[in-house]
């Protein structure tokens, strides 16, 4: 049940999932094979015909996808049904504590869930979920004009 939102892409099915999420291909660090992943985007952004993704790894830094793009950050994202070549770029904590304090207000459950997932205590105020963003790993998938669409 959990590879379904893979299969749909697959299947040509992407744009069901609207802005929401992606489907992030990248190269296993250990085995060198090709492996996908469904994300969550957090923002979707356009810059000088170029594109990015800012998505969060919810297991932490020990996800195989956030591990597998540290050591090989250029990628494959497919978002609706095209695909783009991008590179992956890690956010600081002050950045990712940034970003959760302007998601939290648009996706309150959302985020209240993911919190409680990880551990985290959240009161509902922008400085808790500033804090908590500060120890989620966030990564910022870009894909300049030059490389999209793959």
């Amino acid at each position: 049940m959990a590879r379904l939102p893979i299969r749909l892409y697959r299947a040509g099915l992407g744009p069901l999932f609207g802005k929401r999420l992606l489907l992030l291909q990248h190269t296993g660090r250990l085995t060198g094979l090709r492996r996908q992943v469904v994300l969550e985007v957090v923002a979707h952004e356009r810059y000088d015909d170029g594109l990015s993704w800012t998505v969060a790894s919810g297991f932490g830094p020990a996800a195989a996808w956030y591990q597998n793009l540290r050591h090989s950050p250029r990628t494959t994202v497919q978002y609706g049904n095209r695909r783009y070549t991008a590179t992956a770029h890690f956010l600081s904590p002050e950045d990712g504590g940034a970003i959760m304090a302007r998601y939290a207000p648009e996706h309150p459950r959302l985020v209240r869930r993911l919190c409680s997932f990880m551990g985290f205590e959240v009161d509902g105020s922008e400085a808790a979920y500033r804090h908590a963003g500060q120890r989620i790993p966030f990564v910022r998938l870009e894909a300049p004009p030059e490389r999209h669409p793959a």
